[in-house]
């Protein structure tokens, strides 16, 4: 029986109860497939600055350097808010995604059927939405430097390396080769530097996929579209405080955030979660996700957020999110050639 090792961290509030039926699931399916997991907790958040003083112990860094896979709940204690930014609970977070180096978040988002009437948009704008968010995650503005107040003023810094770029988006469509073949990266380009140079990048790694269709948009343009026309996306690709900003937006789309997973994903490692601030996470069933793996980016599993009493109406679907993401797909073809070239569209 083939044995992972699985750094449990259940954060605060909701995430313990969330973690308790996610490490159930994960029994379950190596009941089902043999695969042992040996899974061990660890403080994060605000249980780590109640248990270490720190919101990412040292325990639990080294516990997450040792893992095959990290399995996150959720971090946030409103107590906290106003705390030094040291002792903040998402600083835990911004550091354990830079320790592992997992630089890629992926976040399906599907509409079930069986929950189309949890949205605020009409059914017949739901049919058919099947989106995968790739979101760069350790970079941008969330690590930039210099950063801080000073009196009446304060700075952050975003800033992108090509190389950082590049790695993100290939991420983006190799995926989109075992979708639709259709990459939409979205950016800031009319106003920002650090745009231009993404776009600009995004469209060179482009000319490596052939096969994979490109277009850009501007983030202001992206966000209405997300609501107002979200079959148009298949893969979409964007810097880490868009991605942010659009994948929660794309709660709207499903009814509730606790139905969007995630995984975290780097060169050698998964942090999987569903990694949100606790006072924004919606009513929702728990989504468990199925494992998959696959030669470059190993991964182990990924769990939704609830609050204590989903109501008993709501079932738990089964998802196939991962099957697609990462699943076998077809190889590249010529007969999935580009289309036009990317198209700048009016903007602000």
């Amino acid at each position: 029986m083939k044995q992972y090792s699985i750094a449990v961290l259940p954060g605060d509030g909701i995430g313990p109860e969330v973690i308790a039926e996610a490490e159930r699931t994960l029994e379950a399916v190596g009941d089902r497939f043999g695969i042992g997991f040996a899974l061990r907790r660890f403080p994060i958040g605000a249980a780590g600055v109640a248990a270490a003083g720190d919101p990412f112990p040292a325990e639990t860094r080294a516990a997450v350097a040792r893992a095959d896979a990290v399995l996150l709940g959720a971090v946030g204690d409103p107590s906290l808010d106003q705390a030094p930014r040291h002792l903040r609970p998402e600083s835990g977070l911004l550091a354990l995604r830079a320790q592992l180096g997992v630089y890629a978040n992926l976040r399906p988002v599907t509409v079930f059927a069986a929950l189309v009437d949890r949205s605020p948009l009409k059914a017949d704008r739901l049919e058919g939405v099947d989106v995968l968010i790739v979101r760069e995650l350790t970079g941008g503005l969330y690590y930039g430097e210099p950063r801080g107040r000073e009196g009446a003023a304060a700075v952050n810094t975003l800033r992108y390396t090509a190389a950082e770029i590049k790695r993100v988006a290939r991420v983006a469509f190799e995926s989109a080769r075992q979708r639709r073949r259709h990459v939409t990266s979205v950016d800031k380009a009319n106003v920002l530097e650090v745009s231009q140079l993404w776009r600009e990048t995004v469209t060179r790694v482009g000319q490596d996929y052939p096969d994979v269709r490109l277009d850009h948009l501007y983030v202001d343009t992206a966000a209405m579209r997300l609501i107002s026309d979200a079959t148009t996306f298949d893969v979409l690709l964007t810097e880490n405080m868009f991605g942010d900003i659009l994948s929660d937006e794309a709660a709207v789309l499903v009814g509730s955030l606790g139905l969007l997973p995630s995984a975290s994903l780097g060169e050698a490692r998964v942090c999987s979660s569903r990694s949100t601030d606790l006072r924004r996470t919606s009513p929702a069933a728990i989504l468990p996700t199925r494992s998959a793996r696959s030669p470059r980016w190993p991964c182990c599993c990924a769990t939704g957020s609830a609050w204590r009493s989903p109501p008993p109406q709501w079932s738990v679907p089964s998802c196939s999110h991962w099957s697609r993401v990462r699943g076998r797909g077809t190889s590249p073809s010529p007969e999935h050639p580009r289309s036009e070239p990317a198209r700048w569209e009016r903007g602000s």
